[in-house]
């Protein structure tokens, strides 16, 4: 995680502070950690979403482009028609 931690006041279910508790002390860490860590696993699972999104959108015009290469090249070769 990088960047400077600031300080962030936050109102959660009970049962979700008490699974917070639970991690930090088995990881030995603080629960800010423990949050921090859930928000950058979210982040990076919203990026690989955004990033799954944008190669489908490149691939679907790859293969217009493939598509229409594909038929100015069998022009050259064969001719028009």
């Amino acid at each position: 995680m990088a960047g400077r931690a600031v300080k962030l006041t936050i109102s959660v279910p009970q049962s979700l502070l008490a699974v917070a508790d639970e991690v930090a002390a088995e990881q030995k860490t603080s629960r800010s950690r423990v949050v921090a860590a859930c928000l950058q696993e979210l982040a990076e699972k919203r990026l690989q979403g955004k990033m799954r999104a944008g190669y489908k959108a490149l691939a679907k015009d790859n293969l217009r482009f493939a598509g229409g290469s594909l038929a100015a090249a069998r022009d050259v070769i064969i001719g028009p028609g």
